[in-house]
């Protein structure tokens, strides 16, 4: 009974798994394969221990148990064996050895940074990817165009990917294409991908974001020229503007998204994005940096805090709701300083501090 059980038991888990894609042992790109490759390479390095080493677990406990009938090759004199010394050191270092040529080759051959120029394999085009909760904006700015959850790209030709994310660190991940890189907020990093042929990869966030990660998925369509080229006219012909106010709209949190198209797009958004700077009135990343360089805003910064503040208007409880904070307020300290600077050396000073500030 126990016997049938375990099998039933396996047998269910086989016809679970039957649906699975493993897109990272059957990619559809360069990169991919490269990473394919390196991954195969180090098992197989791995393997020259674990194998023997599990042959011997078995082999040994066998040949040299208590109750076997030979044992004249038992010597309890022996002391070094310059063989098995060779052994234990040399197939270890050997393969460390191999790890790190390997390791090294990729490591450079493979950075998400660098482009696939030496591909040859036609001009690339570039896509700005922008994580948001929970969905995934493309931008083309080649083109004038954007797309949420569903990214278009020519098979056969490089795509350079600008990233970075509107709240948490997310992840772009297309497991058929290669490897993946953080989109951060504040922050614009780099990705180089290409698919070798045409089909629909699927693609999501590796990254745990909040209550709607599971739903932050998004198809890779890859297409011929001629279809790309249709699939972008198309675009333009079908959607609304994608300009600052909209991209606020879209920012708000929402789970399971579907897809949408914006047929134009506001010159320089991406750019606002990555400076955290999107809304009327905000400071730039850059502006605020050259201030801080220049010594700071000083007194006369503080009652413009709310130009600085980013986090607090995309708050979030644990079920994805944004949580209206209320407007950032002077403390009594800036207050006073900046009424009455002598007042802060008053005796009575002290006491008003800590009954408005706690």
């Amino acid at each position: 009974m126990l016997r049938l059980r375990t099998l039933l038991l396996a047998l269910a888990g086989a016809f679970a798994l039957s649906g699975c894609q493993y897109h990272v042992l059957s990619p559809q790109g360069w990169v991919g394969d490269q990473q394919r490759n390196l991954l195969i390479i180090s098992t197989l390095l791995m393997l020259i221990v674990i194998i023997p080493v599990l042959i011997m677990a078995v082999y040994f406990p066998l040949k040299y148990r208590a109750d076997r009938e030979d044992t004249s090759d038992y010597d309890p004199t022996f002391e070094h064996s310059n063989k098995i010394e060779v052994a234990i050191w040399g197939v270890p270092i050997l393969i460390i050895i191999a790890l790190g040529w390997f390791t090294y080759d990729y490591t450079h051959k493979l950075d998400p940074y660098r482009p696939l120029d030496h591909l040859e394999a036609g001009a690339p085009i570039e896509v700005e990817a922008v994580s948001l909760d929970w969905k995934w904006l493309f931008i083309y700015p080649e083109y004038g165009v954007a797309s949420v959850n569903e990214l278009a790209i020519p098979a056969g030709r490089p795509v350079n990917f600008s990233l970075t994310s509107s709240t948490v660190m997310n992840t772009l991940s297309i497991p058929a294409l290669g490897g993946m890189v953080y989109s951060m907020t504040g922050m614009e990093t780099k990705l180089h991908l290409i698919a070798d042929e045409t089909g629909t990869f699927p693609g999501r966030s590796a990254h745990y974001s909040g209550p709607g990660f599971s739903h932050m998925t998004f198809d890779t369509l890859a297409m011929s020229d001629e279809d790309f080229n249709a699939w972008i006219e198309e675009r333009k012909t079908d959607g609304a503007a994608l300009d600052r106010a909209s991209y606020l709209e879209l920012e708000k949190p929402t789970i399971d998204e579907p897809v949408r198209y914006y047929a134009s797009v506001e010159d320089g958004l991406f750019d606002r994005i990555v400076e955290m700077c999107v809304e009327e009135g905000k400071v730039c990343m850059g502006q605020m940096m050259m201030q801080d360089e220049m010594g700071g805003g000083g007194l006369a910064g503080i009652p413009n805090a709310a130009a600085y503040s980013y986090d607090r208007a995309r708050t979030i409880d644990g079920f994805g709701n944004l949580i209206d904070l209320p407007e950032i307020e002077v403390k009594a300290l800036h207050e006073a300083f900046w009424n009455d600077p002598a007042a802060i050396c008053g005796p009575d000073f002290a006491v008003t501090e800590d009954t408005k500030n706690g």
